[in-house]
């Protein structure tokens, strides 16, 4: 098995120590952190999604998949930066104002990394300025999460904030969480609604026009 190969399986098995220690070893031997990204790393976490939506994989094994990964593009994230390879679109993801629930957006933190894109996370309890900040500075998709009734209705609050600041043609849109649905997302003029974060990954590279 080439090194390639065995890190894209210690990505979908979920072990971390043999994700870093293969990206070591692809470094030592010369090759370039672009082709680890991009032949190993997202097509890992291609397959980790494809695996979550036929139910072949479930949320834990997404979570521990999706920190192999990140153990690895821990190594790569300097490298990359170093040579001038840039994320292929910046995005923004944040839990909205009034609420601090942080596990689904995280997973969707990692889910976005390994489909090539540079994340910043906002955090949780995020008010609506700093979702229109972050588009100023560069980002072009905005990720809302909320998982209670009562702050899913602060999710518009994002929306206006984006309009007022004149940002809202220059960037996508997309929420989620436990009692959000595409109807909502229709409502409040959102790009786009994703129940999990393996279509997250998938919705944003469509939106982004991203392979």
């Amino acid at each position: 098995m080439s090194d390639l190969k065995q890190l894209f399986q210690a990505v979908l098995d979920g072990d971390a120590d043999v994700a870093r220690e293969t990206v070591e070893a692809l470094i030592a031997a010369g090759t370039k952190p672009e082709a680890i990204l991009g032949q190993a790393l997202i097509p890992a976490m291609d397959e980790v999604g494809a695996r979550f939506e036929r139910q072949e994989f479930y949320v834990p094994e997404m979570l521990v998949s999706a920190r192999a990964m990140q153990s690895g593009l821990a190594i790569l994230r300097p490298l990359l930066a170093a040579s001038g390879i840039k994320a292929s679109a910046k995005a923004a993801i944040g839990t909205v104002q009034g609420d601090l629930h942080d596990i689904g957006k995280n997973l969707v933190i990692m889910m976005l990394e390994g489909a090539g894109l540079e994340v910043i996370d906002l955090g949780v309890d995020v008010p609506p300025q700093r979702f229109a900040e972050a588009v100023r500075n560069g980002a072009q998709l905005v990720g809302i999460s909320a998982l209670l009734t009562t702050t899913m209705a602060k999710i518009p609050d994002v929306i206006e904030a984006l309009e007022d600041s004149g940002v809202r043609p220059s960037v996508k849109v997309i929420v989620g969480g436990a009692p959000l649905n595409q109807a909502f997302a229709d409502k409040i003029g959102a790009d786009g609604y994703a129940p999990d974060a393996s279509q997250a990954a998938s919705l944003a590279k469509r939106l982004l026009s991203l392979k």
